[in-house]
């Protein structure tokens, strides 16, 4: 695998979890020549606006970390928001990429681009064989959207425009919102409150029985990479044209109600756990496939509960400063 760590780099939407991720990544293994911009920069609903920024700079590579994120209710609440923001914002960025002559980049998208009933693992072939899960099918069908706009740049144009698919994100820069986060940044908000107001219970949504797997940022980070430093050709080799996408994750699951164990035991929250089965669970189990991207030379390296401890801490650390705090 030849490397250049010399190369411009952008990364766009680098205030974010998985952005800022990239970054510190970048900058660990002794990259120079790093640029970034962050939501505000640049207007990303602005086809103008965008290609007007290219057109300024030239960059060997760039990261596609910007998008309209959030959990079930965020999703039921502003599904056109979810569709038409991320579709417009992936497509100005990619056109833009393309028409500025970059012929490396790497698109991030999420594992809700499954169907509901995937055969578990799920494998990259899944994509578009079932149903979406409804909670989330608005940012689904954006994402699924920009895999093939990725698609079909490579086919037409001999572009190598690449999409990752990962799991359950969590870790430092995460969203904390009270109602628009996911589970992981939402659990550990709620411990923390029920800890400063010595509540007597944590709810969590559902049944607590949902299967989810989660993977650290800084994992995410260090995939994402080393995805864009794979030569064309040998992701050629365990992809094809018409599903060129790669899932990201650890391979293993844990319920929802083991993990709010899991962060009660981190909190040190010595009260009870109670499920409210009247919202939602979604997807009943949903783990990824991972063999493509081993077969490559990568695997996951932070555990669920030393990624969980430093999440924790993070936040204990940083609020109310966070994202949604």
């Amino acid at each position: 695998m030849k490397i250049n760590k010399n190369e411009s780099i952008l990364i766009i939407a680098y205030k974010g979890m998985v952005g800022s991720a990239i970054f510190r990544a970048l900058k660990r293994s002794g990259y120079t020549n790093i640029s970034v911009i962050a939501r505000d920069d640049v207007d990303l609903l602005s086809q103008y606006d965008v290609m007007s920024f290219f057109k300024k700079r030239g960059f060997d590579k760039v990261f596609i970390c910007a998008a309209k994120v959030g959990g079930i209710y965020s999703n039921s609440q502003y599904p056109a928001d979810f569709i038409y923001q991320n579709i417009e914002i992936q497509s100005n960025i990619i056109n833009a990429c393309h028409q500025n002559n970059v012929n490396n980049v790497i698109f991030l998208g999420s594992s809700c681009i499954y169907p509901k009933e995937s055969k578990q693992p799920i494998k990259e072939e899944s994509l578009l064989t079932g149903s979406l899960e409804p909670t989330n099918q608005w940012y689904a069908i954006a994402k699924i959207a920009g895999i093939k706009i990725c698609e079909s740049f490579n086919i037409q144009h001999g572009r190598n425009y690449r999409c990752i698919m990962p799991t359950n994100l969590y870790g430092p820069n995460d969203n904390y919102h009270e109602k628009n986060s996911h589970v992981i940044p939402s659990l550990i908000r709620k411990f923390y409150f029920a800890n400063k107001k010595n509540d007597k219970s944590v709810e969590i949504w559902g049944t607590g029985k949902p299967l989810r797997e989660f993977l650290h940022v800084d994992d995410m980070a260090d995939a994402s990479i080393f995805v864009s430093n794979v030569s064309k050709n040998d992701l050629d080799a365990v992809t094809r044209p018409d599903l060129s996408h790669i899932n990201v994750g650890t391979g293993l699951d844990i319920s929802i109600y083991e993990l709010a164990e899991l962060i009660k035991s981190i909190s040190k929250f010595d009260g009870d756990i109670l499920c409210n089965p009247e919202k939602p669970d979604g997807t009943m189990r949903k783990v990824l496939d991972i063999s493509k991207l081993k077969s490559l030379g990568w695997s996951p390296k932070i555990s669920l509960i030393e990624g969980i401890k430093e999440a924790y801490d993070w936040f204990e650390n940083n609020y109310p400063d966070v994202r949604g705090g």
